[in-house]
């Protein structure tokens, strides 16, 4: 629950310093204004796409890591 408490926490806040209501998020997402506002509230059923549409308007960056990832970067390092 944490996770998607700290991310409705970065969406309200990229949103606001935007100057943007959350219909006007909405309507720029191309998204329902009910989804900005679940989001916001810590929504935990919000589909990839969603978000992804979301953050392109707000200029949000997400980046994965893992262990497994590092692993294949490091072996495609040792091979170039």
């Amino acid at each position: 629950m944490a996770q998607f408490q700290e991310l409705a926490e970065v969406i309200r806040l990229h949103r606001k310093v935007a100057g943007l209501s959350r219909v006007q998020l909405a309507e720029l997402a191309g998204v329902g204004k009910t989804v900005i506002y679940d989001i916001e509230k810590g929504k935990q059923a919000v589909q990839l796409d969603t978000l992804q549409k979301i953050f392109k308007v707000l200029n949000i960056k997400i980046v994965l890591t893992s262990p497994l990832l590092e692993d294949l970067q490091n072996r495609g390092n040792e091979k170039g």
